[in-house]
């Protein structure tokens, strides 16, 4: 069943503020932030493979813990997209008279929930199990692209907060779940040609 969800009766206000925030903020400011919000994304796939770097230089298992973040990633990026055809929130930037920052999407490309924010969540909750240091890390950038989204004005806050807790429930559950493979399975990997991505 196809649910419809009309995001300005939800938080359109507070998106009207954010929205008007930015159209008088500085102009500098507002490019770092729409570059950002475009091309953030970036970043998480970098500390992903420091992660992983790093991690194999601990051990087998470390090395296999974290060549299952973009799997965890993925999966989250995937019941965000589910859920956005489910529920086809149209962007506010469609709905509501305001000029935004960056070009509205097209007719068809849904609001609800952020899939920009979801990615970046599911990256900064699986990487805690790789690195706290590096989770802490990439939540404070989670924090930005999730703002940055609503800056932007292509998405309500809604659509983000509920990107976030999608994009994080799901990567906790992915990585707890992929992190129950048999005792020993790491290692016995390590042995083999596999050897390079698991451990240096």
């Amino acid at each position: 069943m196809i649910l419809a969800l009309t995001g300005s009766s939800v938080d359109g206000p507070l998106y009207r503020d954010v929205v008007d925030l930015a159209r008088h903020s500085p102009g500098r400011l507002d490019g770092i932030v729409t570059l950002w919000s475009t091309y953030g994304l970036a970043v998480f796939a970098l500390l992903m493979v420091v992660g992983w770097w790093r991690a194999r230089r601990v051990d087998a298992t470390a090395g296999m813990t974290a060549l299952t973040v973009p799997v965890a990633v993925l999966v989250a990026f995937g019941a965000d997209a589910g859920l956005k055809l489910l529920v086809r929130e149209d962007r506010p930037c469609r709905g509501l008279p305001f000029r935004t920052l960056e070009a509205c999407p097209a007719p068809g490309d849904w609001s609800f929930p952020s899939n920009h924010t979801a990615i970046a969540a599911a990256a900064a909750v699986a990487l805690f199990f790789v690195s706290r240091r590096l989770g802490l890390l990439a939540c404070g950038f989670a924090v930005a692209m999730a703002a940055s989204r609503v800056w932007v004005g292509v998405h309500y806050p809604h659509d983000v907060l509920v990107g976030a807790l999608v994009g994080g429930l799901v990567a906790f559950l992915v990585m707890t779940v992929l992190q129950r493979w048999p005792r020993g399975l790491a290692g016995r990997l390590a042995a083999t040609r596999l050897r390079p991505l698991l451990m240096s």
